[in-house]
């Protein structure tokens, strides 16, 4: 379910972003096997800010400024509790909500029902999958990555957070973690004093004294290139939404400090992509390990072409829904997103080839799912949030979770 608020990269299409939850649900399907009658997409028509629809004579939703505040806090948990009533056992996915709604209501929510946020944790899972992938081929460990996010919002500090914890699971402490991000917004670096800085910003500010020595062109703030060349990050990671952020200066800075630099443009749609994968390709003398958002035709490395992966939600989602429906899970817990990306990495086609793409491809991705679940529902288990399933039913439950449409074969009659 949506409020269209906070639709791909086009922002507040309100009840036009419906679409969002019908091809959810799709993918659910597809990718999945969830049977298409026991999925229902929702759109929460809070009104608009969108001026262009408020003028629109055909515009088909509540014409109106959007709620806010109390009230529109209220309206969600009179609906959140009206879906639990009717569904006990209802697996509940947020789509597109604004950043000042998305982290408040999953942090509200979560422990109440199998609920998910997929722009905040199946984003963080399939960059995180995608960045464990590239560690087969770069061969710098996790524990030595540093990481530059551009676009410090619900997606950007929610990946963050996912590749801090793998750091801390692969031996880092909390603190020496923390220190390797570089969450850049429209103010620049995120820095300590800064004011406005939302409670899911916090642990990714970096100190004053971290910057101290760093040349940079604004010392009234840091930029993405002044953070580049000082921080030497291994990884740069944009989900801002701004087309072009990643110039040639700052493509060319990261391949200059990396042999391998890994460089994720993960904004969508196409017109909102951060750089085009041919450009980081020619900028980085054909060296970068690229993960688009969007959709683009291949480009050429070493004579050939190679396709670009699209580190999309749709290798995430489906699997974790699965799986945890399968297993009748209590709730959706950030292990069980953890679990979901090491799976998508141990299917990396890097892992026996680095001159293979970091992702399966789109063919693959019922396989993906499969494996995706099992994970998931193996973690819920571990985690006692699975308690009335032994575990070595989880795995037929899942398959038994998945349907395959048979299409009925159609024949001309003869007759008149």
């Amino acid at each position: 379910m949506t409020d269209g608020e906070r639709i791909l990269g086009l922002g507040d299409q309100g009840a036009g972003g419906m679409g969002i939850p019908i091809g959810k649900l799709a993918l659910y399907t597809g990718c999945g096997g969830l049977h298409p009658a026991t999925t229902l997409p929702i759109m929460l028509d809070v009104g608009t800010d969108n001026p262009d629809c408020l003028a629109d004579p055909l515009y088909i939703g509540w014409r109106n400024e959007r709620v806010r505040g109390q009230a529109y806090d209220d309206f969600i948990e009179a609906f959140v509790s009206a879906v639990v009533k009717r569904w006990p056992r209802v697996l509940l996915q947020w789509e597109d909500f604004a950043k000042n709604n998305a982290t408040r209501m999953l942090e509200r929510y979560r422990d109440r029902l199998l609920t998910f946020n997929d722009d905040i944790q199946g984003t963080a899972a399939v960059a995180t999958g995608a960045l464990l992938s590239a560690i087969n081929v770069t061969g710098v460990p996790l524990t030595e990555q540093r990481v530059a996010v551009l676009g410090a919002g619900s997606a950007g500090c929610g990946i963050a957070s996912l590749i801090r914890a793998a750091m801390v699971d692969a031996g880092l402490s909390e603190s020496e973690a923390a220190k390797r991000f570089f969450m850049v917004d429209r103010d620049g670096l995120l820095l300590e004093g800064m004011s406005g800085l939302a409670p899911f910003q916090l642990p990714f500010v970096q100190s004053k004294q971290a910057i101290a020595g760093w040349q940079l062109s604004h010392p009234d703030k840091i930029a993405l290139l002044d953070v580049v060349r000082n921080a030497r990050p291994t990884v740069l990671i944009g989900v801002s939404g701004q087309a072009g952020a990643f110039s040639e200066p700052i493509v060319r800075a990261m391949a200059e400090c990396n042999k391998r630099p890994v460089i994720f443009p993960l904004s969508n749609p196409t017109s909102r992509e951060e750089a085009a994968p041919a450009d980081i390709e020619a900028w980085t003398e054909g060296r970068a390990l690229i993960g688009v958002g969007s959709p683009f035709p291949p480009i050429t490395r070493d004579g050939a072409r190679f396709k670009v992966d699209q580190t999309n939600n749709s290798y995430i989602f489906p699997g974790v829904g699965v799986g945890a429906l399968a297993v009748g899970a209590s709730r959706v817990s950030d292990g069980m997103f953890m679990a979901a990306a090491k799976a998508l990495a141990s299917v990396s086609p890097a892992r026996n080839n680095p001159k293979h793409n970091l992702l399966p491809p789109v063919s693959a991705l019922r396989e993906v799912a499969l494996t995706v679940a099992l994970a998931v529902a193996l973690q819920a288990h571990k985690e006692g949030l699975a308690k009335d399933i032994p575990i070595d039913q989880v795995e037929a439950r899942i398959h038994a979770k998945v349907w395959t449409p048979r299409y009925v074969p159609y024949r001309r009659s003869d007759r008149p």
